[in-house]
């Protein structure tokens, strides 16, 4: 397999094509042979001019590269080896959705011949791949996995707006159903992740280790919000503290903040809920993610607490909203945490207005029913700085005090401005 992609003989297939999927193919597409499948015709459309859909590739990614963007099943009977990429949410009740995941594995069914390869790169569960999505393809295929194709899986590892860490740059895992099918995957996979692959023992344990990747940093992200809560009470700074026990050599550099995004607050509930089905009620894992789950609640608490005592009628209280997006100086607004702060207040009725220099106003309107303001005005009784995005870096009290009233409080969640607040007074988790 390896050698007729590098001959170009064969081609690879990359379904799914959003923040994950389309780096990927592109990755590739250097190499080999690439067929790009998404099932919306706008986002092909789109790249097939050079343009990517999630704003996070310039135009110069995807240049020299050989690949073909497309919606077409016949087309996708092309490929020899099978990527999969698509998203893995949960639904409104926390609960594991594999809708995305086994339409995939559906569309790979159709499509899947003797001697090909298919490799899920979605984050799931450990046993999804072989419990789920397995059966599915093997169904509608009427192949057998090992005898007439080979199953892998490698999870993947694309940070949205990290230039730094890329699929080229970032140790692979891989993993696959039998010695074969390890190596070979392995060997693709080294086309284009420099520091080269790490080859796990087995599908699971790839799975297991894409989950905790994430658990580890939800549980300790929940640590510190729950610290800053207790340091609030004890009227401390919670970036000092953290500044101070930074010093010594092996403590974690973790901060408090808002969990939202694709990974972290949507994988541990694919763990747990895992766990629960074999009869393991988590608790460690569960605790981490009701801490992070509420500090929009607590936030709005505070918020709404700082107007009350400083607005004659809170009624016409005005709060600016620094930052939509889930991370700073990135478009995704995917599970955004700053979303559900902005929906609590106005259900006090309080005016809030929204400010975001990389999130998009009608993305904004279509998933959360909320505008972006254009131009911030002078008279906010509080401004919620949500992310440190690179725009706002520049800004100093000056600038904050003309655009609040005199008793006005800046929120700055992740202790951007500490220190350089004088005038108003400053609140951070």
């Amino acid at each position: 397999m390896y050698s007729r992609l590098v001959e170009k003989q064969e081609s690879l297939a990359v379904l799914g094509l959003g923040y994950v999927g389309l780096p990927i193919a592109l990755a590739f597409a250097k190499k080999i042979k690439v067929i790009g499948f998404d099932i919306s015709e706008k986002r092909v459309q789109m790249m097939s001019n050079s343009i990517d859909p999630s704003g996070e590739l310039t135009r110069e990614a995807f240049e020299g590269t050989d690949i073909t963007f497309t919606t077409s099943l016949d087309l996708l009977k092309q490929a020899k080896f099978f990527i999969v990429a698509v998203p893995t949410p949960v639904d409104a009740h926390n609960v594991p959705d594999l809708k995305p995941v086994k339409s995939a594995s559906e569309t790979i069914g159709q499509v899947l011949k003797r001697g090909d390869y298919v490799v899920f790169e979605s984050t799931v569960y450990p046993g999804c791949t072989e419990e789920d999505c397995l059966p599915i393809i093997e169904t509608l295929s009427g192949l057998k996995m090992g005898e007439d194709f080979k199953l892998g899986y490698s999870p993947e590892r694309i940070n949205p707006g990290d230039k730094q860490h890329t699929l080229e740059t970032v140790v692979k895992v891989v993993s696959g159903c039998d010695a074969e099918s390890l190596e070979e995957i392995s060997k693709v996979y080294e086309l284009v992740v420099k520091p080269g692959v790490h080859r796990a023992s087995s599908i699971k344990v790839a799975e297991a280790c894409k989950i905790i990747e994430n658990v580890q940093r939800d549980v300790n992200i929940a640590l510190m919000n729950e610290l800053s809560i207790i340091f609030d009470k004890m009227n401390i700074n919670t970036y000092e503290v953290l500044e101070a026990a930074g010093t010594k050599w092996n403590f974690l550099k973790f901060s408090p903040g808002l969990v939202g995004g694709h990974c972290i607050g949507v994988d541990p509930y694919y763990l747990t809920y895992k766990a629960a089905e074999l009869g393991f009620n988590s608790r460690v894992i569960l605790s981490g993610r009701y801490i992070n789950d509420n500090m929009g609640n607590y936030l709005s608490k505070k918020i709404l607490q700082h107007l009350i005592a400083n607005t004659e009628n809170v009624k016409q209280a005005k709060v600016l909203v620094l930052g939509a997006t889930f991370k700073e100086n990135v478009s995704d607004i995917r599970n955004s945490k700053v979303l559900e702060v902005v929906k609590t207040l106005r259900s006090y009725y309080i005016n809030v207005f929204i400010s975001d220099p990389y999130a998009m106003s009608h993305e904004l309107n279509t998933e959360y029913g909320f505008d972006l303001l254009d131009t911030p005005e002078n008279d906010y009784n509080a401004v919620i700085i949500t992310v440190p995005h690179q725009t706002y870096l520049s800004y100093d009290d000056a600038y904050f005090r003309s655009i609040t009233v005199e008793n006005a409080l800046i929120a700055d969640l992740k202790g951007t401005f500490k220190d350089k607040i004088k005038s108003r007074k400053y609140w951070s988790f």
